[in-house]
């Protein structure tokens, strides 16, 4: 079944097609480095194409009444769980993530599609009280035209469905530029919304290697109205800077350097599983992943020993074996920035208690790094890989200083059995999200979204679907009062 989903084309205004230059590019396993696929590697004319189709596709498919739109995303939701085990397949062989990780982003990347499928209906005005007799004053939401999505390999279905399910219910039409690494995933996807019904040019999926070129265009098009990117904070503000020429509206989910604070009254235990679940998922590899332990100096010993040891217990190996739960880095580039960080750290007096070592092609050992300090690289940028540094505080003001401590403010995880601390650490934590004795905290009823370098917008819940709407203002006169 995985190979009625994989497409050697690409997707452009309803039709699969080859660049027009008919260059192409492969998709490798990180994990074996077998060939998954070869793509089309598109151009910005190619790009320019897919954009005027979706500029033509959007007055039909805004005109359609929210309910028309949502029996779409509907049948495209069932499609997509139909064809769970096949899209997990085809996601672990390109992306490396384990299986059972897999399987569960199928249904995470899902449930964004059947949310907005409803909350599309909902999408409600006002009736303002007017200042004169003779007026009427109404609000109403209204599609914000093309939207650009430009989505990571780490997540490479759910960060689609999470963009394109509201902007589809909102009556908006989508350009996606997959990253290089997993292109297969969303062409997979755009194989069931094709099949779910969705119009020609209303979905259009722009495979590339040139990465910085087609950013620009989707960046600097006039018709292109709405751009929402997730990704490195430095490229998402050089998005932003492009979309000035033309006043985009913008959503940007960057990068993140997480705290996860274990306070001396915190249930280890709970606190030992929930840092290995945001520590390691997919092999440290996500913008909400742990990147800093703090820990309170009279736990810190005991902390240390029981999470070691449950790191050790993690079973590295192939993605696709059900028993495995940490797969490779996705490229060499990102096997090669672990390493020089845990180089820096160990330099710098970092304690190996865990792992430290490459095992063999893009795997890297689950890593504990024991006495971290403020001036080891770790401290201060995303490490975005299986490195677990443990750092020391003393008290629940230096807790909340040092986890303030970073341009990032995505997520932050905290462990505490004080009810009164648990209000006044997760008030004072400069983030988008917490998780307070919770380290797996992602759904799609709830605003996924940081503050500071972490970007800004939300996606999911019901605030995700105002990203894609304008409000506007109708004032009727001449009403006899």
């Amino acid at each position: 079944m995985t190979d009625l989903l994989v497409r050697d084309l690409a997707y452009v205004n309803g039709q699969w097609s080859a660049a027009a230059s008919g260059a192409t590019f492969e998709v490798r396993s990180p994990s074996s480095g077998e060939l998954v696929g070869i793509v089309p590697d598109l151009s910005v004319d190619d790009t320019r194409v897919a954009i005027a189709a979706a500029a033509a596709a959007w007055p039909a498919w805004r005109n359609r009444t929210a309910k028309e739109r949502a029996v779409v995303l509907q049948a495209w939701h069932a499609l997509i769980l139909q064809h769970r085990e096949a899209l997990a397949t085809l996601m672990s062989r390109e992306s490396g993530k384990v299986i059972a990780e897999s399987r569960g982003e199928v249904l995470y990347g899902a449930s964004f599609v059947e949310w907005f499928a409803e909350e599309g209906k909902r999408a409600y005005g006002e009736v303002v009280p007017p200042p004169a007799r003779d007026r009427r004053i109404v609000v109403i939401r209204q599609g914000i035209g093309v939207v650009a999505a430009i989505t990571p390999w780490n997540f490479p279905l759910a960060m689609i469905t999470r963009k394109v399910a509201p902007a589809l219910a909102a009556g908006c039409p989508v350009v996606i530029k997959p990253p290089a690494e997993t292109p297969l995933t969303a062409l997979a996807l755009a194989v069931l919304a094709e099949q779910a019904g969705l119009p020609a040019g209303v979905l259009n999926v722009v495979p590339t290697t040139q990465s910085h070129d087609i950013g620009y265009e989707l960046s600097t098009n006039p018709l292109v109205r709405k751009l929402s990117f997730t990704g490195s904070t430095a490229v998402g503000k050089q998005l932003m800077a492009q979309c000035a020429s033309t006043l985009k509206k913008l959503s940007l989910e960057l990068g993140g350097n997480a705290p996860f604070i274990v306070f001396d009254d915190a249930d280890i235990d709970a606190a030992v599983h929930g840092a290995v679940q945001a520590k390691y998922r997919h092999n440290g590899q996500t913008c909400v992943c742990v990147n800093r332990l703090l820990v309170q100096d009279s736990v810190y010993d005991e902390f240390v020993s029981r999470f070691s040891t449950a790191v050790a217990a993690l079973r590295s190996g192939d993605p696709l074996d059900p028993t495995v739960q940490v797969g490779p880095l996705v490229n060499a580039k990102g096997l090669e920035k672990v390493q020089r960080f845990v180089r820096d750290a160990v330099a710098n007096g970092a304690r190996v208690t865990q792992g430290g070592e490459c095992r063999g092609g893009l795997f890297f050992a689950p890593t504990v790094l024991a006495d971290a300090t403020p001036a080891m690289r770790l401290a201060r940028e995303e490490v975005f890989g299986p490195v677990a540094p443990v750092f020391r505080f003393r008290d629940e003001a230096e807790a909340i200083r040092l986890a303030n401590d970073t341009d990032y403010g995505l997520a932050a995880y905290f462990y505490s059995r004080d009810i009164g601390r648990c209000w006044r650490v997760a008030e004072a934590l400069e983030c988008g999200m917490v998780g307070i004795n919770e380290g797996l905290i992602s759904t799609e009823v709830a605003p996924f979204g940081g503050v500071k370098a972490s970007g800004m917008g939300r996606e999911g819940s019901r605030h995700g679907l105002d990203a894609y709407l304008e409000l506007k203002y109708l004032c009727f006169g001449g009403i006899d009062p």
